[in-house]
């Protein structure tokens, strides 16, 4: 009987991992119960194929605390000779009804944002995310952005 569940153990990692075929890189980092204003994520890419081209996407999990429809995020690629690239993008995060968007089962929500498409890499990339959501008619940034738990960035090889 040890034998078949370890069998049947193998084969499910095997299709859990052959399922995501494109990812090169994906990383997560824990920003707590709330995102604050003033908290910058980073992740340190690895050195790619020069030659190969890239879809690049920021990953995130939240709950129902999410008091928003939408997100606006500060995306800075920085590159190996020092220039940064500085994004700022805005994303659906909910829809009309206050019901969140993404995939998962229970209150936690994971959402694919796409960032870039096409994207060569030459050398050591660094990518800093920050979030910069205001409410309608206020200038100050949300201090503490709820229900946001973690951030993250993914690689994806492009076909």
């Amino acid at each position: 009987m040890r034998i078949k569940n370890s069998g049947i153990l193998l084969l499910a990692a095997i299709l859990l991992f052959s399922c995501d075929k494109k990812r090169v890189f994906d990383e997560y980092k824990s920003v707590g119960s709330a995102w604050h204003k003033d908290s910058v994520v980073t992740f340190d890419l690895p050195v790619l194929d020069s030659t190969k081209k890239y879809n690049l996407f920021v990953n995130l999990r939240d709950n129902n605390n999410y008091p928003f429809n939408n997100l606006f995020l500060i995306v800075s690629l920085e590159m190996p000779n020092g220039f940064t690239k500085v994004d700022t993008l805005e994303y659906q995060m909910a829809n009309p009804d206050g019901t969140l968007l993404g995939n998962g089962f229970t209150d936690i929500k994971e959402s694919k944002l796409f960032y870039k498409e096409d994207v060569k890499f030459r050398g050591k990339y660094k990518v800093h995310i920050k979030q910069a959501v205001r409410q309608s008619g206020k200038i100050p940034g949300v201090e503490e952005l709820e229900g946001v738990t973690d951030v993250g960035f993914r690689i994806e090889q492009k076909d």
